[in-house]
Formats: C-alpha cells, sequence, structure tokens
C-alpha cells in the first residue's frame, strides 16, 4: 500500500519524463587525456558530460538545420 501512495504523490513532470525516454546511444572514439579533461571540467562546473553533449547535438542540430 506504501508504494501505491508513494506513486501517486509523484509530480507530473516524472510522467513526463518517462514519455520522452532517451532510446539511443552514440559512441564515439577519442583520446583518454581528453576524456579525461572533459569530464574533470564538468565535475567543476556541476554538470555531467552527457548533458553537455546532448547541448551540443542540440545546438548544433538548430544552427543546421534547413527548413
Amino acid at each position: 500500500m506504501k508504494d501505491d501512495q508513494a506513486t501517486s504523490s509523484k509530480p507530473s513532470s516524472k510522467k513526463k519524463k518517462k514519455a520522452q525516454k532517451k532510446d539511443a546511444q552514440l559512441v564515439i572514439r577519442i583520446h583518454s587525456a581528453e576524456r579525461d579533461e572533459f569530464i574533470n571540467l564538468c565535475d567543476e562546473l556541476d554538470t555531467s558530460a552527457a548533458r553537455e553533449i546532448r547541448k551540443f547535438i542540440r545546438g548544433f542540430i538548430k544552427e543546421n538545420q534547413t527548413d
């Protein structure tokens, strides 16, 4: 019964996020020193590597889309 109550009290934004679940991966190969520097910088800036790469991809698409 507790689980049912906890589930029903969650904000609706959680449900929205589940509907937009990420379902693909992009594998890239880079030098380990670059990766380590990037990860460390992300940590210092209190962000994640994945978040920053997604932000870059969205910006790149927006800048280069032809409608």
